[in-house]
């Protein structure tokens, strides 16, 4: 880029343009489609220089005329869409600008500061071989024809989160020349995928446009994860099919909109991952290419001229100053209106919420905003409820309209099927059963303080951070080496177990008693009270090799594997089943179900059939737990046995309580009248259907088995049942 000369903008300019809308948007009446308004908040600099390139013209230099409330403003009169723009502001730092004479900036050697508001970024390189990074003034055009939101109920959300990359980047059924995009996520085969799993909802790692850390230079990696944000309101751009990057900017946002249009077609909603607690400028020794520029002590947590970094990441965004709440609000709602997402998960939410004295506060400005904006109502709002400052865990106590990932969930789990099967083997005690059944029922006494439920309960055993669901089964200890950090990163506490052998094994028994435990772990996830979410290839039993931390790694470790042997076969065909099974009760249940205390009930008992006591829930031997649920005005109830320990248990099919109520209502009524219990899945083993594929759903419709029946329940196993009613 050449030496340019920055000139003033004449008074009209000034007077015509105004603060708000932050970014580069339209001018109304009769300036013609090439004027735009340029707004940028800068309020610790006298001047802010827009520097800015027509599409095949020369760049261009002007000084923003006016400032108002911090915010530097004025109206160009030739900048159509598709400039390129960004800004700079050295501009009356120097007695040239005051004094009326030209001011010269070097573009060869300065990266322009990107516009905070900015729709698209573009990435070239410069004459010293780094990349210079420039916003793209973008327009609204995008045929959506008919689409409209899904609006899934919480209740009946099956989340799945995913990378749009890695989800089918090795799909053999997926064109190659789309592979690893959005038009790739948007095929019709990983369409059908996503509906015969039965999922209602893909959870996108981040696609705000991010860039790589700097440690990674050099080293062959890559931040594949994308936890690195460069633009809030800008797609990332190598998620693009190489057409539609080739075509330019406009056709790399219609392909994300392609993707979502088609999701959308399907009844699949689009969540987005969404870092707003930190920047790609890192800490005070990284770039400057955004904020840190612009405002670094208004955008970013600061005390005594040093950083607050609850993050970890180097940097914190400052949620203290309106405008940076306004920021992210302004993002969330772009991204609702013009690419009708369906919700966001953010990432270290606890750093949103932190005030001007760096504490969490559930009645955060920006968790109230964006839980009672009119644009963002109806969106699911999903906190990560934790970040890595003072009192940075705060599961369960985010305010009514949000949802929280339950961490809670996920290690009570882990504990009962890993750590505790490990010890009974060992010959050592488990824990007892208590906190399994909080996890079970929805952690109540977790989610109560804050006024909320179930629902407000996003349950996970597994996410894109941590081990894989099969690496669970199979790697006591992380195995990070390709990281090329010595080890050193991932988390060293995953509650995992390994079945007796470290990684790969040959041995059939291992092998069938990892797969049983996965399918039980699903299978807990899936019949739990609340949210569940699936992470994208723990249905095909997806291997990372022990890798608890691929963040950096772009390529076959974290991309999931398509070859589906017998045991990816296996592991499909069960969460298939449990998902099936899921939405088919929920859709026998009055809608409040399980919203309204009154309208459905969670009965707990032991493998005697009886009650289970606080003797009973805290006693280390006892191992099996029946799970009642259902609602008193349902069609039908389930039952749920879990054998958590290593001996087989013949369990009694407890009493139904609606059962012994029907009969003290009605004198004349037998016990033997009262509809029995039918066995609808087990984790134990698959059957095989006509073609020898592996399958979950019982071949015959099995003996019925009244209340006080004896069924055998084989160790490491859960049975799910049916109690069908005759008003049904």
């Amino acid at each position: 880029m050449s030496v340019t000369v920055v000139e003033a903008i004449g008074t009209l300019g000034a007077a015509l343009s105004r603060r708000f809308p932050l970014g580069v948007s339209g001018m109304s009446g009769d300036h013609g489609s090439t004027a735009a308004n340029v707004a940028v908040y800068s309020p610790s600099f006298h001047h802010v220089v827009l520097c800015y390139q027509p599409p095949g013209g020369n760049w261009k230099a002007v000084r923003l005329p006016d400032v108002t409330d911090g915010v530097h403003h004025g109206m160009i009169a030739d900048m159509p869409v598709g400039s390129r723009y960004g800004f700079y502001t050295g501009a009356g730092t120097g007695a040239g600008t005051e004094s009326g004479d030209p001011m010269r900036v070097d573009l060869d050697s300065v990266q322009l500061l990107l516009d905070p508001y900015g729709r698209y970024i573009d990435e070239q390189p410069a004459a010293d071989g780094a990349p210079r990074y420039v916003s793209v003034r973008m327009q609204s055009t995008f045929d959506w024809g008919e689409d409209r939101r899904p609006a899934t109920q919480w209740r009946n959300s099956v989340l799945y989160e995913a990378h749009v990359r890695g989800q089918t980047k090795l799909h053999p059924g997926i064109p190659e020349d789309i592979r690893g995009s959005y038009a790739g996520m948007a095929h019709p085969v990983m369409i059908g995928h996503l509906r015969d799993l039965g999922v209602t909802a893909v959870e996108l790692l981040p696609i705000h446009f991010h860039i790589d850390e700097p440690h990674l230079q050099g080293t062959g990696m890559s931040n594949y994860w994308g936890y690195n944000t460069l633009g809030f309101f800008a797609p990332h751009v190598d998620y693009a099919s190489a057409r539609a990057r080739a075509a330019g900017p406009e056709a790399v946002r219609d392909e994300l909109k392609g993707m979502i249009k088609a999701l959308h077609a399907a009844g699949i909603e689009v969540i987005l991952d969404v870092v707003y607690n930190h920047t790609a400028e890192a800490g005070a020794d990284g770039p400057t290419l955004s904020w840190r520029g612009l405002a670094e002590e208004h955008y970013y947590r600061m005390r005594d001229g040093q950083y607050v970094d609850t993050t970890g990441c180097g940097n914190t965004l400052n949620f203290g100053n309106p405008h940076v709440i306004k920021m992210a609000m302004d993002s969330l709602r772009y991204w609702v209106e013009e690419f009708h997402v369906d919700g966001f998960r953010f990432d270290l939410a606890v750093s949103l919420a932190r005030n001007g004295v760096h504490e969490f506060t559930n009645q955060h400005p920006f968790l109230l905003a964006a839980a009672t904006d009119g644009v963002l109502s109806g969106s699911k709002l999903i906190a990560e409820p934790w970040d890595v400052g003072f009192g940075g865990w705060q599961t369960g106590n985010f305010p009514g309209g949000w949802a929280d990932w339950n961490d809670s969930f996920r290690d009570n789990v882990r504990d009962i099927w890993l750590g505790d099967r490990a010890a009974l083997l060992a010959g050592h005690h488990g824990q007892g059963l208590a906190r399994f059944g909080d996890a079970l029922g929805g952690s109540a006494d977790l989610f109560a303080g804050s006024g909320r439920g179930a629902m407000a309960s996003v349950n996970l055993i597994t996410a894109h951070d941590g081990f894989t669901l099969a690496d669970l089964t199979a790697y006591n200890e992380k195995h990070n080496a390709d990281n090329q950090e010595g080890n050193r990163d991932g988390h060293g506490d995953n509650r995992s177990w390994n079945h007796g052998v470290e990684g790969i094994t040959n041995s059939a028994a291992t092998l069938a008693a990892r797969a049983r435990t996965a399918r039980n772990l699903v299978a807990t996830l899936l019949l739990s009270i609340g949210v569940p979410m699936i992470t994208a290839g723990d249905e095909l039993a997806r291997s990372q090799g022990g890798n608890n931390n691929v963040y950096c790694q772009d390529n076959e470790i974290a991309w999931l594997d398509w070859s589906l042997d017998d045991e990816a076969r296996t592991m499909l065909a069960a969460t298939r089943r449990l998902v099936q099974i899921r939405r088919k009760f929920l859709a026998v249940q009055p809608s409040s179900y399980p919203f309204r205390n009154g309208e459905s009930f969670i009965h707990w008992y032991g493998a005697d059939g009886l009650p289970m006591t606080s003797e009973r829930w805290t006693n280390p031997h006892e191992r099996v737990l029946t799970m009642l649920v259902g609602s008193p005005d349902g069609e039908v109830d389930g039952l749920v046995v879990f054998n958590t320990g290593v001996t087989d248990v013949d369990v009694t099919l407890p009493a139904n309580p609606r059962c012994a109520a029907a009969t003290a209502a009605d004198s004349s009524a037998e016990p033997s009248a009262m509809p029995p219990y039918v066995l609808c899945m087990t984790t134990a083993g698959p059957e095989r259907d006509d073609d020898g594929e592996p399958t979950f759903v019982l071949p015959r419709t099995p003996e019925p088995i009244p209340a006080g029946g004896l069924v055998a329940v084989a160790a490491n196993t859960v049975q799910l049942y049916r109690h069908k009613f005759p008003s049904g």
